[in-house]
């Protein structure tokens, strides 16, 4: 299903598309890169392997995004598989000396995203070939993953993976939530943390660790050290329990 005029999310309007791609796991693998990312809308242009979508290889490399691979819609024709879209970046490690402007996974995360209007898709080519001139020719960016020079190789789902991470980076931002992720606790007061390196100093004192004549600059290094921490109140009341029964046994 084509996006409609509504879905101004990026997730909703990036499409991929594999062309001619020759190993159903491959397709399987992509399908995977993309819902981990949270697009679906994958189009497959005449490819090489027989039945990609049920093959037990494709379902295989899914794990677990068999609605991705089912949703995937199989066509004869680059013209078929960008109808609707606006935007059209092929992707390749080869330079070729006539081509649309080279971006970067960045640029091109960065422009769709900030752009509402656009029904982009990303084109993938064989695994072996990649390409062809023609199919480069017709889009508008041709994208180049910055890899080492030495070893430039990307297989075909890690550039899909690399892509649709650039995307939903700039679609959400560098934004990760903590909630419901471990324990966040009251953060402490100045006076209580204050109190907890009195009560610290006074133990550190009473087993001569800390000589209360020359003290140096041992206590404001350990004020530093937890000042880093952005201590929370049962941490106060833990080290301050410590420190008790430090002086409790003297």
């Amino acid at each position: 299903m084509n996006p409609t005029e509504t879905d101004t999310s990026l997730f909703k309007r990036l499409r991929f598309v594999l062309v001619e791609t020759s190993r159903a796991g491959n397709v399987g693998s992509v399908a995977r890169a993309m819902k981990t990312m949270g697009f679906t809308d994958l189009v497959l242009v005449a490819p090489r392997c027989a039945d990609p979508q049920h093959d037990p290889e494709a379902v295989a490399f899914a794990s677990g995004a068999s609605d991705v691979l089912d949703g995937a819609r199989i066509v004869g024709t680059i013209a078929e598989a960008l109808d609707g879209c606006n935007f059209a970046a092929a992707v390749s490690a080869r330079l070729r000396e006539f081509s649309p402007p080279v971006w970067s996974p960045r640029d091109f995360s960065g422009h769709v995203a900030g752009h509402a209007d656009l029904r982009p898709a990303l084109i993938l080519g064989n695994e072996r070939v990649g390409l062809p001139n023609q199919i480069v020719e017709q889009c508008n960016v041709l994208i180049n993953i910055p890899a080492n020079p030495d070893y430039s190789s990307l297989n075909l789902s890690q550039a899909a993976q690399v892509l649709a991470y650039e995307c939903r980076l700039a679609s959400e931002g560098d934004t990760r939530t903590q909630q419901g992720v471990g324990f966040d606790g009251e953060a402490a007061s100045v006076a209580q943390i204050e109190g907890m390196y009195a009560h610290l100093e006074e133990a550190l004192v009473a087993i001569g660790f800390l000589n209360a004549d020359n003290p140096k600059k041992l206590m404001p290094r350990l004020k530093r050290l937890f000042s880093r921490t952005q201590l929370e109140t049962e941490e106060v009341n833990i080290l301050r329990g410590i420190a008790r029964h430090i002086l409790n046994k003297r």
